[in-house]
């Protein structure tokens, strides 16, 4: 897999291989597969520095030190508290 980073400041369609589209905000990244990477389209928009394809093991995300980058998610059960339940009258 690969890394695809937007380097612009604008929102992009990316043209990726079987019609498909990959849609990247602006300084947002995306993975494709290396297959993908090699697009002509993809390239076209590497070479003019639109885009930046890394490999996905050359970054340092933090998830190999077990350290999460970035804002927590609230997703998923929280955690204590929450509400009551209508047996607990």
């Amino acid at each position: 897999m690969k890394r695809v980073i937007n380097q612009t400041r604008k929102p992009l369609s990316v043209p990726l291989p079987r019609g498909k589209i990959l849609h990247l905000g602006p300084a947002r990244s995306g993975q494709v597969s290396s297959e993908a990477a090699e697009h002509p389209s993809l390239r076209k928009l590497v070479e003019a520095g639109t885009l930046a394809v890394v490999d996905e093991g050359a970054t340092s995300s933090g998830a190999a030190t077990g350290r999460r980058k970035g804002p927590p998610s609230f997703h998923g059960h929280a955690v204590g508290g929450g509400g009551r339940r209508s047996g607990d009258r």
